[in-house]
């Protein structure tokens, strides 16, 4: 299949949010030929879980897709079980072979969400690099010095801090490297901290005498505080398997300013129709409206379109201060007559802890059947049933027996 788009038309798309292109002029002769590249992307199965942040440089995979590209979904089942050493500053601890093999099933089944099966091929390193063996190994070992490898900053940091490099941390950079060449890939996607390894894969091409690839890198996404990385550790990350109403809310929660970034790393929506977005905004249209038919997008891609309407009908009815007409319903068994509102919100699952429900309702966060609760050793008793809600998005029907 020959690729018919305009090769300056591709070229936009393709630098779409992107942060960095290496080489340009080398892509521009690979468009040229006009036949479907191979690009790659690389996924250690560490963290099945996707969220937004995530799903940047999936989204850009989908962009090739459109464009007519072959998309190569690489999952680290053996760098998996090594751990990707970028940004770390201790050695990460290996998965075990039965842990990669669970969370590579729940990634295949997360990405094709966005990405086309029809244009996909996923692949599992594991394939070459067990059979390159000790010999194979040692080989590329050989290929880069030590003193290359401490050019890489969270080495360099780690070493002059005397924080331990475990030897194998070295390889992966170089497995990473390899996989291109086994691929022979024509373009590889990763975020910007991964610019040292995708280097490597250009450097080992040219070695094993293959045409070099290009390099694309993506940002990575702020979280919902608009500052730190998204990060599900840092509790700013908006999860794709998220209920919809969950979704929804937390990116009418993002500022304004930050929506643009967000439209434009994550939407499907042309430049031009953004470009139009903008442009109306500044002309006095509320962003509000943009930001809602963002987040009803985002959830029909990973839900559904009904379920991106129910969503926004139930953000309207929390922002009025109403209940939403579907609330999950719980029952509790308490052993005494009577149970505190701070254990009642931990045993619904509503808080973490005691000492959270209290300062939510310190907070004034939270509401028993639309009231406001400010005693915060309330007690209720057994044969009650109240609608709990905590924070915005919070609620649950509690039955106490």
């Amino acid at each position: 299949m020959a690729t018919t788009y305009n090769i300056n038309d591709q070229l936009a798309v393709i630098k779409r949010g992107a942060d960095e292109l290496l080489i340009e002029a080398e892509l521009i002769e690979k468009l040229k030929k006009g036949v479907p590249l191979r690009i790659k992307a690389g996924f250690d199965p560490t963290a099945p879980d996707l969220h937004l942040g995530h799903t940047v440089l999936i989204n850009k995979l989908r962009q090739f897709q459109e464009l007519g590209h072959h998309v190569l979904f690489l999952i680290g089942d053996f760098t998996g079980m090594i751990g990707d050493p970028t940004g770390k500053s201790a050695t990460r601890p290996p998965l075990t072979a039965e842990q990669v093999q669970e969370n590579a099933k729940s990634y295949a089944a997360q990405v094709f969400k966005i990405l086309k099966p029809e244009q996909t091929e996923v692949v599992f390193n594991s394939k070459w690099l067990t059979e390159l063996g000790a010999a194979g190994m040692l080989k590329l070992a050989a290929s880069h010095t030590v003193a290359r490898m401490l050019e890489r900053d969270d080495f360099t940091k780690r070493f002059k801090s005397n924080q331990p490099i475990a030897i194998h941390e070295f390889m992966y950079p170089l497995l990473q490297g390899y996989d291109s060449v086994a691929l022979k890939a024509d373009v590889e996607l990763g975020g910007t901290d991964q610019k040292f390894n995708l280097l490597m894969g250009r450097e080992l091409q040219k070695q094993a005498g293959q045409p070099q690839q290009c390099v694309l890198t993506m940002p990575l996404l702020e979280g919902l505080d608009g500052v730190n990385k998204m990060s599900k550790s840092l509790g700013n990350y908006i999860g794709i398997a998220e209920a919809p109403e969950v979704i929804f809310a937390k990116i009418m929660s993002i500022s304004d300013e930050l929506m643009w970034r967000y439209i434009e790393l994550l939407s499907f929506e042309s430049l031009e129709t953004i470009a139009k977005w903008k442009a109306e905004v500044l002309a006095g249209a509320n962003p509000r409206n943009i930001k809602v038919g963002f987040a009803q997008e985002i959830v029909a891609r990973f839900h559904s379109q009904e379920d991106a309407q129910k969503a926004l009908s139930d953000f309207q009815t929390r922002a009025k201060g109403g209940i939403p007409d579907e609330v999950p319903e719980i029952s509790l068994t308490i052993e005494s007559e009577s149970i505190g509102i701070a254990q009642l919100l931990k045993m619904a699952g509503l808080v973490e802890s005691t000492s959270e429900a209290i300062r939510a309702i310190q907070q004034g966060g939270v509401k028993l059947d639309s009231e406001k609760i400010e005693d915060k050793n309330l007690q209720l008793s057994k044969g009650a049933t109240v609608v709990a809600q905590v924070g915005k998005r919070k609620f649950a029907k509690i039955s106490i027996n």
